[in-house]
This record gives C-alpha cells, structure tokens and sequence, in this order.
C-alpha cells in the first residue's frame, strides 16, 4: 500500500462515483531513489496504483486491474509537484469501469482509462 508512505491525499472528497483530492509526495521515500537516482519522478506504476487504492477505500472490496483501453503518460511529475487526482467510475458486469487523471493548474500528467475487477 502507497497511501501514507508514498504519498498522502489532502483535501480528498468522495461523493457518489467521483475521488478527487491533492496528492502530496513523500519526497524522501525510497521510490524516489531509484526512480531515478539524481532526477526522481513518479513511476507509471505508481500512479496506477494510486487510483486502485482510492478506488478500493471508496468501494470497500479489494481490487486488481484487469483491463486498460488507454494509458497516457503525459508529463514527469517530480516529488515536490503536488497535483490533484480525480477518478470518475461506474460499477458494471465486468468490475468498475474507471477514468482518472492526475493534473494540475499548467499540465496534465496521467490519464487512465480502465476496469477493476474484484478478486
């Protein structure tokens, strides 16, 4: 689990089937030093992660990704930016079905398009 290691929500709101809140990085984690050691930025892996684990607190199951449709990596986002992470889903047959992005006032970082499954 990253939330409150790797990073921490402030100002989250979950109403209905949307998250959104600030994401504030842990600038001294170990992810951070080897990802990249001297230019530290937050791994894909990572922000992917994120949005399961918000995703999970909001539906009260445990999650896995099954299936992405896009996954776009658009700006590096170093440990002292703090952007804010909106998810918008809809439970459906398959799982939840998820769109999220990860932005702030000058850029887009990541955006997400994808569906959770239960295990």
């Amino acid at each position: 689990m990253l939330k409150n290691d790797f990073y921490t929500c402030h100002n989250e709101v979950a109403e209905g089937n949307q998250i959104s809140c600030q994401v504030v990085y842990n600038t001294d984690h170990a992810i951070f030093k080897g990802h990249f050691p001297g230019n530290p930025v937050v791994p894909g892996v990572c922000m992917i992660e994120m949005v399961k684990e918000l995703l999970q607190e909001q539906v009260h199951e445990q999650l896995l990704l099954k299936s992405s449709g896009n996954i776009k990596f658009l700006n590096l986002i170093t440990p002292g930016i703090q952007p804010n992470l909106k998810i918008d889903w809809k439970k459906n047959e398959e799982g939840y079905a998820v769109k999220a992005s990860i932005f702030n006032e000058s850029s887009v970082f990541f955006k997400f398009d994808g569906v959770y499954g239960t295990y």
